[in-house]
């Protein structure tokens, strides 16, 4: 597998590679270049995952014990803030026996617990820490060294941040050096549920134990207004995982959980959808149809929700034709749903807002409360 040509998926899509086997690729060419004296215009490395890969090399410069080497990721076509990111290892080679790695500038520095790494230390994640020092390792053996000395930098990672959940997470001043099996894939959902687990681990980290999910930034805006009490950690961006993150919660033993979205979303948990992608789950215009009819709708009306074309239509029919109340009762399926799929002890709120941020709809009211049960 060459870096320069990342492999096609199904789609016709192609897949690039994680920041981690960049970083990897360029520490193993900045050791080769000291313990052979030749300058690399390419490196072989072993990704995470096993397979081979070969990486271009952009910079490499030499000064006595030091050397600098750089990749230019490339994260195919996945949307990627660092998508033609520099990944830059300064090596030195050192008489101590070991592997040294740090952090440089661009690269993000844990502020906070919960993320599995030390906090005050570079966000360099175990697996991509331990792809580099097997990488380096791996040259060092060939020449007779025992240790390392390696500091990965990002030029400009700290503007690519600001394009990231890093500063949230306690991750400041850069990108963080990611990856578990040295490949990106387009349209990853394995990187954003990890994300979610992630933003969930750090709030219970930091003793939060009320958590808002939001399908979104526009739903996530307007429940931090309607929660002005409580930290930012609190408030998670679950987009279409929100099984993942109920469930996470419990295993978390969260006390609380407030979901907080609009009708598209809301109607499929009501409808039992813990996976709420377009492409993987409709709205079920039957059981909208259904629920309007709970309120007194009669069929005609009901036909008419079911010929609509999407939630948002449903919504506007039943707020002019008096059958508003159908907001609440979403809730109350979307919190039932999730309660069972939780599958412990855990209180479950829903709130449902319209796009203007008006809330519409709720379950439990404010003086109820809602547990589900194993």
């Amino acid at each position: 597998m060459n870096a320069s040509v990342p492999p096609r998926d199904r789609r016709g899509l192609r897949s690039g590679f994680t920041t981690g086997a960049c970083s990897a690729a360029a520490a193993k060419a900045a050791t080769r270049y000291l313990v052979t004296g030749i300058m690399p215009q390419q490196i072989e490395v072993t990704l995470p995952n096993g397979e081979r890969a070969t990486f271009p090399i952009h910079r490499c410069e030499r000064s006595g014990t030091r050397a600098i080497c750089s990749v230019i990721k490339d994260a195919g076509d996945d949307p990627d803030c660092t998508h033609g990111a520099e990944l830059v290892a300064d090596v030195e080679i050192t008489e101590m026996a070991g592997i040294e790695i740090r952090g440089g500038p661009g690269v993000a520095r844990v502020t906070k617990p919960g993320l599995g790494l030390e906090v005050d230390g570079p966000a360099i994640n175990p697996i991509p820490r331990q792809n580099i020092m097997a990488m380096v390792t791996e040259e060092l053996r060939g020449g007779n060294f025992q240790g390392a000395r390696i500091v990965i930098s990002v030029p400009g990672g700290e503007e690519m941040a600001k394009k990231t959940l890093n500063a949230r997470l306690g991750l400041l001043g850069g990108i963080s050096i990611l990856g578990t099996t040295g490949i990106v894939r387009p349209y990853s959902t394995v990187a954003f549920k990890a994300s979610v687990i992630q933003a969930i681990d750090v709030a219970v980290a930091q003793g939060v134990q009320e958590l808002v999910l939001t399908t979104g930034g526009r739903s996530e805006a307007y429940a931090m207004k309607m929660h002005p009490y409580l930290p930012e950690a609190a408030f998670i961006q679950v987009g279409d995982f929100v099984g993942v993150a109920v469930r996470h919660c419990a295993r978390r033993n969260i006390h609380k959980i407030v979901l907080v979205g609009m009708i598209g979303k809301l109607s499929k948990m009501a409808d039992g959808r813990m996976q709420t992608h377009a492409a993987g789950s409709e709205v079920n215009m039957d059981l909208l149809a259904k629920l309007a009819s709970e309120l007194g709708a009669d069929d005609d009306f009901c036909m008419q929700i079911r010929s609509s074309n999407t939630a948002r239509h449903v919504l506007e029919l039943c707020k002019a034709s008096g059958y508003g109340r159908i907001t609440s009762l979403v809730c109350r399926r979307a919190v039932e749903h999730c309660a069972h799929h939780a599958g412990g002890a855990i209180s479950i709120q829903a709130y449902l807002m319209d796009f203007e941020g008006e809330l519409l709809g709720q379950w439990p009211s404010a003086e109820q409360s809602w547990e589900a049960r194993a």
